[in-house]
């Protein structure tokens, strides 16, 4: 019995340690994917932007669209992506905008295959409707992307007013305690002065050290010492 439950656990582990390392593999892949995705984009932006720069007539403008189609879906995808975390309202946006990146890719396909077209009089008839396909795509990106960050200024706004209020309460009610203490201060200073005035107040009864330093000495409870001479005893004369 012992022995298969070792058996067991030996084979559950081998299975997990198997299982982790497909996903540990499947995580790199995809980071490496993701990377060389990044880079080739970057590379192929860097090479749109120096086409739109240095290159005139119809491959410079094709350039210029595609680098503006791309620009703008790229920024609105990050706009929306980023704010999801916080807004869940945004889900909605970001399926319609997941709709709008289909027409997007197959403009830049579009675009991307007519910059190889040796036929330049046949692209030029056709770049007043890749003008205007593109201005539709990138106008409803851009609407996305700043509809999305005028709300979450919006609500920064708010939560910033409602922020300020409560501060400026919790400052009030720290501040309470100087009031508090000048109404502690004027009861303390009342009750000391009226506590001197009826000590002070005349005609009021003297107190035990009052009393003994005006009472006259008592004779009788005077202290007799053995050299002073009993009252009435004198000592007669001798005479010679």
């Amino acid at each position: 019995m012992t022995i298969t439950i070792m058996a067991l656990l030996f084979v559950a582990l081998m299975a997990l340690g198997a299982y982790a390392s497909v996903k540990a593999i499947g995580a790199a892949k995809r980071g490496v994917d993701r990377t060389i995705s990044q880079a080739r984009r970057t590379v192929e932006d860097t090479t749109l932007r120096a086409r739109s720069l240095g290159q005139g007539g119809v491959a410079g403008e094709l350039a210029q669209l595609r680098l503006r189609l791309r620009t703008s879906m790229r920024a609105t995808q990050e706009a929306l992506h980023a704010g999801v975390a916080e807004d869940a309202s945004l889900a909605e946006s970001i399926g319609l905008f997941e709709r709008l990146s289909v027409h997007g890719r197959e403009l830049d396909d579009e675009l991307r295959q007519l910059e190889r077209d040796p036929d330049r009089a046949r692209v030029a008839e056709r770049l007043v409707e890749l003008r205007e396909r593109t201005e539709r795509i990138t106008h409803s990106a851009d609407s996305l992307r700043w509809a999305a960050r005028d709300r979450a200024r919006k609500f920064a706004e708010d939560d910033l007013s409602s922020l300020s209020t409560q501060i400026d309460m919790e400052s009030g009610a720290l501040r309470h305690w100087s009031s508090s203490d000048s109404m502690s201060d004027s009861m303390s200073d009342s009750a000391s002065a009226s506590a001197s005035a009826s000590a002070e107040a005349p005609g009021a009864a003297p107190g035990p050290a009052r009393d003994r330093a005006i009472e006259p000495p008592d004779p009788r409870r005077q202290t007799t010492y053995p050299w002073q001479k009993p009252a009435g005893h004198t000592r007669p004369e001798t005479t010679t």
